[in-house]
């Protein structure tokens, strides 16, 4: 998905003050994971989420006031005693959210960060934290990929290295880790929370009409780097579909041929024909895709399979990793409808390989 620090640089180009608030760690029963942030200005929430609702609220109060002191905090929520008082269903767990006051300090960092994502190399935002007293804490923040390894005491980098390398590895968003570590003869010692960033999922969408130009606003909502291909200019732009990241016009079999894709990309063929379809597919068989999808009727996509398993295009094993017909069985007839239970498919897929 897309990082919400990549909006943060966004958002600081604006020149207003911005507060950054990341849960840090759970307990029992909570609204949002570790890892989740949100943004917040004087004017309230502008980016994300921290869980919503009271939390967020109460989070909120304190991230306005962190706006006119300038400090930076750490704060602790008993989601049974802290918000007793509202009416509100509470989850009963306990929540710590670390409170930035200034990412705009942290900014080369985040653009070392986009950058990476733009080149799609994975790595950890990695957040120093020394605790002064119970209301203010210095933060600095470092990125470690592959390819860049941060300005750290040796000490420290022997200890989170091996611990990057295994959540890079491991490949999942929700891998969050909190490490305490200090210098040996030295205090304070400091919390170090790592963060996994991945590049965003590409959904590649073979089809610019309707259904394509539908389903490219809700995979752009859904955090997904949507690409739209099409050889028709008229219904391939960036008028007809403002929220696509990319827009190709060429011919689809050929375009599909040469786009890069990966273990995390997610195509869907909407186009306007069997022949386009067909076309489209081809070039994704065999070739590891998060997800593969077509859209047709059962008899059209049973003519289909026919076709490629005879002409040995695909294995009976190939075809069955097709998602085809495309999207989950939610009774569609509108065009809107029928891009939500694509898109709710897609979603389906990328929580179940995230896990």
């Amino acid at each position: 998905m897309k990082s919400i620090y990549q909006r943060i640089e966004e958002e600081i180009s604006q020149k207003q003050g911005l507060v950054l608030a990341t849960v840090t760690r759970t307990e029992g029963s909570t609204p949002q994971k570790p890892g989740s942030s949100a943004i917040f200005s004087d004017k309230g929430l502008i980016s994300g989420t921290i869980g919503g609702g009271v939390v967020e609220g109460r989070v909120q109060i304190f991230a306005v006031d962190a706006l006119k002191s300038g400090q930076s905090s750490h704060l602790n929520f008993n989601l049974n005693n802290d918000i007793s008082k509202t009416s509100e269903a509470i989850c009963g767990g306990k929540i710590t959210v670390l409170l930035d006051a200034d990412p705009s300090k942290s900014i080369s960092v985040f653009r070392q960060l986009s950058e990476s994502l733009k080149n799609r190399v994975p790595g950890v935002l990695i957040t120093m934290v020394t605790i002064h007293d119970d209301t203010s804490v210095l933060i600095n923040r470092y990125w470690m990929s592959n390819k860049s390894i941060p300005r750290l005491p040796e000490e420290f980098l022997e200890k989170i290295s091996p611990v990057v390398t295994e959540q890079l590895t491991k490949g999942s968003i929700y891998d969050f880790r909190e490490m305490t570590l200090s210098i040996s003869g030295e205090e304070p010692s400091s919390l170090f929370l790592l963060e996994p960033v991945f590049p965003p999922e590409q959904l590649v969408i073979a089809g610019a009409g309707h259904i394509g130009r539908a389903l490219a606003h809700l995979g752009n909502l859904l955090g997904f780097e949507v690409t739209v291909i099409d050889d028709r200019s008229e219904y391939a732009n960036k008028e007809n579909i403002p929220d696509a990241d990319h827009v190709i016009v060429k011919d689809i079999g050929h375009a599909m041929h040469e786009i890069k894709k990966g273990a995390d990309t997610y195509v869907v063929i909407v186009t306007r024909g069997h022949k386009d379809d067909a076309e489209a597919l081809k070039p994704c068989i065999g070739a590891s895709l998060a997800y593969t999808g077509m859209i047709g009727s059962i008899r059209k996509v049973a003519t289909m399979k026919q076709e490629f398993i005879e002409k040995k295009i695909a294995t009976k094993e190939d075809w069955d990793k097709i998602y085809a017909p495309v999207g989950i069985d939610i009774g569609s007839q509108t065009v809107e409808e029928i891009a939500v239970s694509i898109a709710a498919q897609l979603v389906q897929v990328r929580n179940g390989r995230l896990k």
